[in-house]
C-alpha cells in the first residue's frame, strides 16, 4: 500500500535567500508526506522568501478535480514556518474532504474559463491619467483564476481552502456571476455582478 505522494513534482522557490539542501528535502519531504486519500495532488509549488527577519512559506497544491489548495504563514524561523503551513494545508484538505462525504455534488462544471491575474507596483499611481495606454503590470499569472459554475457553499468552501481575498463563480442555482468575500468580522457576503 503506498503511504507517500511518490514522484510527485515539487518547485522550491526561495526569494532573497539561498536555498540549502537541508531546507529544499525538509519541504520536499512535509509535502510528500501529506496525506494521499482526497485530493490527489498533481503538483505542489513552494515559495520561501526571507525579508529581513521575517520568513514567509507559502505553498500552493494543484490537485485533481481542478481543486487549488493554498496556504501562507510569516515566522522568524523558516522550518516553523514551513511546518505551520503544512499543517495548515492539512485541516484544509481535511474539511475539503469531510465536506464532500457530507453532501455528494453532483459534477456541474460544463467549462472552465481562466482569468489573466496582474499584479501592479505603487507606481501605478503615478502613471498619467490621460494616457492611452495601460500601466504595465510587473508580474502576470495567466490561467490563474478559473470561473466555475458552483453553489454558494461550494464557493464558501472553495473560500476557505486558500489565502484568497475574494472567489468569483457563477451561481448552479441562478446562472449570474457572483463574487463572494470575507468580511473583517469573519463573516462572508456576496454580491451579484450584472452585466
Amino acid at each position: 500500500m503506498q503511504t507517500a505522494n511518490v514522484n510527485l513534482p515539487i518547485t522550491v522557490t526561495v526569494r532573497h535567500e539561498q536555498v540549502t539542501d537541508a531546507l529544499r528535502d525538509h519541504a520536499t519531504k512535509k509535502i510528500e508526506g501529506l496525506h494521499l486519500d482526497y485530493p490527489r495532488i498533481i503538483e505542489a509549488k513552494v515559495i520561501l522568501d526571507v525579508q529581513k527577519n521575517r520568513h514567509i512559506a507559502e505553498i500552493i497544491l494543484f490537485c485533481a478535480n481542478h481543486i487549488t489548495i493554498e496556504a501562507h504563514t510569516e515566522g522568524k524561523d523558516m522550518y516553523a514556518a514551513l511546518d505551520e503551513t503544512i499543517e495548515k494545508i492539512a485541516r484544509r484538505m481535511r474539511k475539503h474532504k469531510t465536506r464532500l462525504m457530507k453532501k455528494h455534488r453532483p459534477h456541474r462544471n460544463e467549462s472552465i474559463r481562466h482569468l489573466e491575474e496582474r499584479f501592479f507596483t505603487e507606481d501605478v499611481l503615478d502613471h498619467p491619467e490621460n494616457s492611452d495606454i495601460e500601466p504595465e503590470p510587473f508580474l502576470v499569472h495567466p490561467e490563474n483564476y478559473s470561473i466555475r459554475t458552483m453553489y454558494k457553499e461550494d464557493a464558501v468552501m472553495q473560500l476557505e481552502l486558500t489565502d484568497r481575498p475574494f472567489v468569483l463563480y457563477k451561481s448552479a442555482r441562478r446562472g449570474c456571476l457572483t463574487i463572494i468575500y470575507r468580511r473583517k468580522d469573519g463573516e462572508y457576503a456576496a454580491m451579484d455582478i450584472k452585466d
